[in-house]
């Protein structure tokens, strides 16, 4: 599947790009990060979804990460789980926006000791975008004339 290749060739450039371009602010700069609860509070409040015109909106995304010690992404990110209903678009927005999300949060602001402890180590990020709530049908609330 020539296409294919090439659509995934594509996600590996953006990703690329997106990586060697990074110049984020770290996002609560002023907040050290502690535990492994503080990691993952931190990724999740740097994850923005696509927006809904752009991409399918119910799609999980799951990515192994490793850090050094001074909170930099150590390697690349490594994608193991895509919903399986997203096309190559969706997939390739997605990954943009979790690139975007580790960018935005790195370099991590580990205390000395979190450092020791997280340097080298994987973390596993699920970015979840939940589906949109359907609107409530309220015919039980509609006056009925008997």
């Amino acid at each position: 599947m020539p296409t294919r290749r090439r659509c995934l060739a594509r996600i590996g450039c953006a990703a690329a790009l997106l990586f060697a371009g990074s110049t984020a602010v770290p996002a609560q700069a002023d907040e050290p990060v502690n535990t492994i609860k503080d990691v993952y509070a931190r990724i999740r409040a740097c994850w923005k979804p696509p927006a809904r015109s752009l991409a399918h909106p119910a799609i999980d995304i799951t990515v192994i990460v490793s850090f050094n010690r001074a909170g930099q992404i150590l390697g690349h990110p490594r994608v193991t789980y895509e919903s399986e209903q997203a096309d190559d678009n969706d997939r390739l927005i997605y990954r943009i926006a979790v690139m975007e999300a580790l960018q935005r949060c790195t370099p991590m602001p580990f205390t000395e000791g979190m450092a020791g402890a997280a340097a080298g180590r994987p973390f596993t990020f699920r970015f979840h975008n939940p589906k949109p709530q359907p609107a409530e049908k309220r015919a039980w609330l509609i006056p009925k004339i008997l």
